[in-house]
C-alpha cells in the first residue's frame, strides 16, 4: 500500500507568510510554491497510510497540552556551509517551538523519529539554489520583521507532485502543560544559547525546507 509523507509545522501567517514565499520564489528557488511558509516542528516524515487515526489522535494530546505563545521573525542567517539553506531566524519563541517538536517526536508516539541534526527553529527562504541567489536572500532579507501569536500547529502531507498540502489544523488547549517562562529571546530565563557552529550564527537544523 506504501507510505505517505507527513510533516508537522506551525504556519507564517498572511500577509508575512505569502510574502516570504514569493520572496523564495523571486531568488529561484523552485521549491518556493509548494511549500507554505512555515516553522517546521516535524520533518517529512514517511508513515503508514493506517496510521493516521492515531497520529491525529497523538497531535491532538500535543496541542491541548500546550497554550498560545509568541513568536517573532528578524534578520537572516544561514547554514551554510554546513547545508545550503539562508532563512530568516526565529528570535522570540525558539524554546516553545522546541518543547512542541519533542512531544510531536515523542518516543512513545506513533511518530517517533531521531532528527539528522540537532533541532535549530527557522523559517527557510531560499534552498539549494546558487551562491549568488542565497546571498541575495541573506542580504535582500536582512531587514525582515514579523511577529504574532501562535494558536497551534497543523498536519501537512506531500503530494506525488512535490506540494506540501494542508491536512488538519490543532489548537492550543488550556496549556495545564506549558512552556517556562520565556524571557525576550524566546529561550527559558537563565538558559544560554547554543553556541554557532556555521553561518551567522546558527547552530543547525531539522527543515520541512
Amino acid at each position: 500500500m506504501g507510505t505517505v509523507t507527513l510533516g508537522v509545522s506551525i504556519a507564517v501567517p498572511e500577509p508575512h507568510g505569502s510574502l516570504l514565499q514569493q520572496r523564495r520564489a523571486s531568488f529561484g528557488d523552485p521549491a518556493a510554491h509548494g511549500i507554505p511558509t512555515h516553522i517546521t516542528l516535524l520533518p517529512p516524515t514517511e508513515a503508514d497510510p493506517g496510521a493516521r487515526e492515531e497520529i491525529e489522535a497523538h497531535l491532538e494530546r500535543v496541542a491541548a497540552a500546550g497554550r498560545d505563545f509568541r513568536l517573532r521573525l528578524s534578520g537572516t542567517d544561514t547554514f551554510r556551509p554546513l547545508s545550503p539553506v539562508v532563512f530568516v531566524q526565529l528570535v522570540e519563541g525558539a524554546a516553545a517551538c522546541t518543547l512542541l517538536q519533542e512531544r510531536v517526536r515523542a518516543a512513545d508516539g506513533p511518530v517517533a523519529r531521531e532528527l539528522a541534526f540537532p533541532y535549530h527553529p527557522h523559517v527557510t527562504v531560499a534552498h539549494g539554489i546558487s551562491e549568488e541567489s542565497m546571498d541575495r536572500a541573506y542580504q535582500e532579507l536582512a531587514d525582515f520583521e514579523a511577529s504574532w501569536t501562535a494558536t497551534g500547529f497543523a498536519l501537512y502531507e506531500q503530494g506525488s507532485d512535490l506540494v506540501w498540502r494542508l491536512q488538519r489544523k490543532f489548537t492550543f488547549g488550556s496549556g495545564e502543560d506549558v512552556p517556562p517562562p520565556l524571557s525576550a529571546s524566546g529561550l527559558p530565563r537563565q538558559a544560554s544559547r547554543p553556541s554557532p557552529t556555521c553561518g551567522g550564527g546558527a547552530s543547525s537544523f531539522a527543515p520541512l525546507r
